[in-house]
């Protein structure tokens, strides 16, 4: 209750600096403006992009079950419409938690192979950003955030590394924590250790890790498409390395554990990564909410479309956040 709070409050404030300062009136007529067909470009690229997350997913899980394609795209819409409605990011346990009843998958393997893909996201926008920076300015400010974000993304990524390859070393050096456990709890905790690093098991495959690799660029190159389309429709005069950028803005804002549905951190760090380019903070909150409003909106209405078919509830979310359905 107290992180909801916190989260609510974050947004609040978030969406109290988007409005200060507005033209009501002009973010109107910036809606009005819109050119729907590039609107709609970028809306079917959004569906793509679920669909190329869907097989991404199936080739990280590959190693320990192929599931198929059916089933990984409709848990993958639910499991993101849990992350845009649960606060406290409780819906990230919804896609780990819908594959094991769809496939004979340990709830640990499946929770790792969230954690590669997330990792595999971060190397991917950072490497995009590196070669940014070299065709664009950027602020200080922006390198350092994102130099933060990589440095501790390479870390995790080590050390998920070190658990695969040295597996026995990797429980040794653990086995002092696992001791001071209640006998009963101390078993789970190792059998669950080792079926966490179980789910790591394509990083040990090079032909997989090619593949993720490459689903994740194309995954990152076409949401930049989807953003320069919409800045067509807005009729904004932007380079298209500017999707790139405010891309990585946004990654960097919606991180931020704020509200349910991105409210507030998305539109603000939308604001902040446009009016970089000289586009008035009016226009930019009519980009930022039509933007939100597609991107959240598909998201919804995909998630309820297979949600019939993928039933759960926020108590089975909390049980396999505190470990009880582990």
């Amino acid at each position: 209750m107290k992180q909801l709070i916190a989260g609510i409050i974050i947004s609040a404030l978030l969406v109290y600096l988007s409005l200060r300062g507005i033209d009501y009136e002009g973010v109107l007529q910036g809606f009005k403006s819109i050119d729907i067909a590039y609107a709609a470009g970028a809306v079917v690229i959004m569906v793509l992009m679920q669909v190329i997350r869907s097989v991404r997913w199936g080739v990280i899980l590959s190693p320990i079950h192929k599931v198929s394609l059916f089933d990984l795209f409709s848990v993958t819409n639910v499991g993101f419409l849990a992350i845009v409605s649960f606060p406290a990011r409780l819906g990230e346990f919804a896609r780990p938690y819908l594959i094991t009843k769809k496939a004979p998958i340990r709830m640990s393997s499946a929770l790792a192979t969230i954690f590669i893909e997330r990792i595999f996201d971060s190397l991917t926008v950072f490497l995009i950003f590196t070669v940014t920076m070299f065709m664009t300015p950027v602020p200080p400010w922006l390198i350092r955030s994102s130099a933060f974000f990589i440095v501790l993304t390479l870390g995790i990524l080590g050390f998920m590394i070190f658990m695969l390859l040295k597996r026995e070393a990797c429980l040794k050096l653990l086995a002092p924590l696992i001791r001071r456990l209640p006998d009963r709890y101390a078993v789970k905790a190792d059998r669950l250790l080792h079926q966490f690093i179980d789910g790591f098991g394509m990083m040990a495959k090079p032909g997989l890790l090619a593949q993720v690799g490459l689903l994740s660029l194309a995954f990152w190159i076409i949401d930049g498409v989807a953003i320069y389309l919409l800045f067509l429709a807005f009729h904004l005069t932007l380079p298209f390395i500017a999707a790139f950028v405010l891309m990585v803005i946004l990654m960097i804002g919606i991180a931020i554990p704020a509200g349910p549905g991105f409210v507030g951190n998305w539109h603000f760090f939308c604001i902040l990564g446009l009016t970089l380019y000289g586009i008035p903070k009016t226009d930019a909150l009519s980009f930022a909410i039509v933007y939100h409003f597609l991107s959240i909106g598909i998201v919804i209405l995909l998630g309820l479309l297979f949600l019939p078919a993928n039933r759960f509830s926020l108590s089975d979310l909390k049980a396999v956040g505190s470990g009880k359905s582990l």
